[in-house]
């Protein structure tokens, strides 16, 4: 499961992945084992973080399992040092977990549907990167990929909070590489378009937004999880060493296209 191009080899390199039970997460996992990484599959429950690493594992690469609620800082914590316990390092950091509980106009949005979001998808992830960045720091060495949205550079009627979540994530990644980028730690982010994902399910199975997102889409063809798994295994590899702050987005070209056309 090694990379034949050794700018793009991870062999002996830690990657921790977090929401990686599915979707963009088991992407990510997935690509990075195959480039060799040992890798932590986390989520809020065990068995379906097994089932990936069963995959990685049968595939020929290593991988462990971890149950983490990512909104509390104790269960952080734990995954944190069960990846240390196992690995002795950690190498590379994909924040991915993300939650959206409102769907609607931000008039409707409730007190607790904000809280949840901006606790889930900002706070936690400024928690996660606190506790792997200073041995990143104290080693000279790694990579912090934040998975924000495309939401955060449009606006959008029914998911406006978690677009708002999501551009803080995206400042989350400039402030974090200019402060990070002295001790070679490159923090970058993934902006991804509508990507076929049980999360994203209520916008590509809705038959209308879907047409008239692929009308505007230069690659005619929505976006897959390894299309984004690829991305991050690039940025986490050493062909990426001189990127750091940057937004990739990976929309198929939608976001380029002029509405009036």
């Amino acid at each position: 499961m090694r990379s034949p191009n050794p700018d793009f080899d991870l062999s002996g390199k830690v990657a921790l992945v977090t929401a990686s039970s599915r979707g963009i997460g088991r992407a990510i996992a997935l690509s990075m084992a195959r480039a060799g990484a040992k890798v932590v599959v986390s989520s809020r429950k065990l068995d379906a973080c097994q089932l990936v690493v069963d995959e990685i594992t049968q595939a020929g690469g290593e991988a462990m399992p971890f149950a983490c609620h990512v909104g509390k800082k104790s269960d952080l914590e734990a995954l944190v040092a069960a990846t240390r316990a196992k690995w002795g390092r950690i190498d590379s950091l994909v924040c991915n977990a993300a939650v959206n509980p409102a769907f609607g106009p931000l008039s409707s949005l409730s007190d607790d549907a904000f809280d949840k979001i901006f606790a889930t998808n900002v706070k936690a992830t400024l928690w996660l990167c606190n506790l792997v960045m200073p041995e990143m720091r104290d080693r000279g060495d790694g990579s912090v990929i934040i998975v924000s949205s495309i939401t955060a550079i449009r606006g959008n009627p029914v998911i406006g909070a978690y677009g708002m979540s999501k551009a803080a994530e995206a400042q989350l990644v400039r402030n974090l590489a200019v402060e990070q980028g002295a001790a070679n730690v490159r923090v970058n982010g993934i902006v991804p378009g509508l990507i076929k994902t049980d999360f994203a399910k209520m916008l590509w199975q809705n038959d209308e937004l879907r047409s008239r997102l692929l009308a505007r889409t230069p690659l005619n063809r929505l976006g897959e999880p390894e299309d984004v798994g690829a991305l991050a295994t690039f940025l986490a590899s050493p062909a990426a060493r001189y990127i750091t702050g940057q937004l990739l987005v990976v929309d198929g070209g939608s976001s380029i296209v002029d509405p009036l056309v």
